[in-house]
């Protein structure tokens, strides 16, 4: 359907939850955890090392709380990843801290405070080979998943798989390995190879993509939600449609919602405009195994 609307901690922190009903001493807990991953770059080269997830928490939720990760993008240049610092979405991770979710933001390998070799280049925009890099941040996704599954206030069988452009592309990919417990996959302005300035709304072979994703409808089987913008400058509007088609024509289920332009560019709409997305988010997680959410 396609919609057109209109641990093992190293640093925690206790941050107020104001006006939580019901709940004096609520806080919302940050934390800095590492993960130990194992992920192959595109030339099947292993690279182990530990990797930082930002983990936060409203330590007055009910227990065991069910576990959401939520995976960022890919700067295009190599200054650009290394700059990206700790990855949080802080105002997403609230929203979804809120609603009861321990939500786990991870750093992956070749960015920021991670740090490490670039596993998740998909090459130069002629020879693109997109699926190695997908798959690399997909197991990165999975490794969290069961490292923080260990934590006993953590459901074993509850999770969500988000992610923003790179990482929305991820969850898809996520979403095609059918991992037990996971009930839903949500990508915002997913899909790779986007140039906003050189090939506005114009990703390096899209083709490629649209054949990626319908390999990944093939197998998967968990509920997905894919989230675009009609300005989207990195991978346009009319692309991601037909993405979705070929995902869902292969035999995956799913939800296609295109909002309205937001400022010059939507691509950022995840971070920079919660408020739009979350009533359509909480509908899905309702539908798809999580009906009694509620946000403070």
């Amino acid at each position: 359907m396609i919609v057109r609307p209109r641990f093992w901690v190293f640093a925690a922190f206790a941050i107020s939850l104001g006006g939580y009903s019901g709940a004096d001493h609520a806080r919302l807990i940050e934390e800095e955890v590492p993960v130990p991953v194992t992920v192959a770059n595109g030339r099947g080269k292993e690279v182990a090392q530990d990797i930082v997830v930002t983990v936060f928490y409203d330590n007055a939720a009910p227990k065991p709380y069910p576990l959401v990760v939520i995976n960022h993008g890919r700067a295009a240049t190599a200054s650009g990843r290394a700059a990206m610092g700790r990855a949080k979405y802080s105002a997403v991770s609230r929203w979804f801290a809120e609603l009861g979710f321990m939500v786990a933001v991870p750093t992956r390998v070749g960015y920021g405070v991670t740090g490490g070799e670039d596993v998740e280049d998909t090459g130069t925009c002629s020879r693109k080979k997109y699926e190695p890099g997908y798959a690399a941040s997909a197991e990165q996704t999975l490794r969290v998943i069961s490292v923080l599954r260990e934590r006993d206030p953590v459901a074993k069988d509850r999770a969500v798989v988000v992610g923003q452009s790179f990482g929305g592309t991820t969850s898809i990919t996520v979403a095609a390995e059918n991992p037990p417990g996971v009930q839903a996959a949500i990508n915002f302005a997913g899909g790779g190879g986007g140039d906003p300035k050189g090939r506005p709304q114009n990703p390096c072979s899209a083709d490629l993509l649209k054949r990626m994703f319908a390999n990944y409808g093939k197998t998967a089987r968990i509920p997905t939600l894919w989230i675009y913008t009609e300005n989207d400058q990195w991978m346009g509007h009319k692309l991601p449609a037909e993405w979705f088609t070929a995902f869902k024509g292969a035999g995956g289920g799913g939800e296609f919602v295109l909002y309205p332009p937001l400022g010059e560019d939507g691509h950022g709409l995840f971070s920079k405009a919660p408020a739009i997305w979350q009533p359509k988010v909480l509908e899905f997680l309702h539908a798809n195994g999580y009906p009694g959410l509620r946000p403070q």
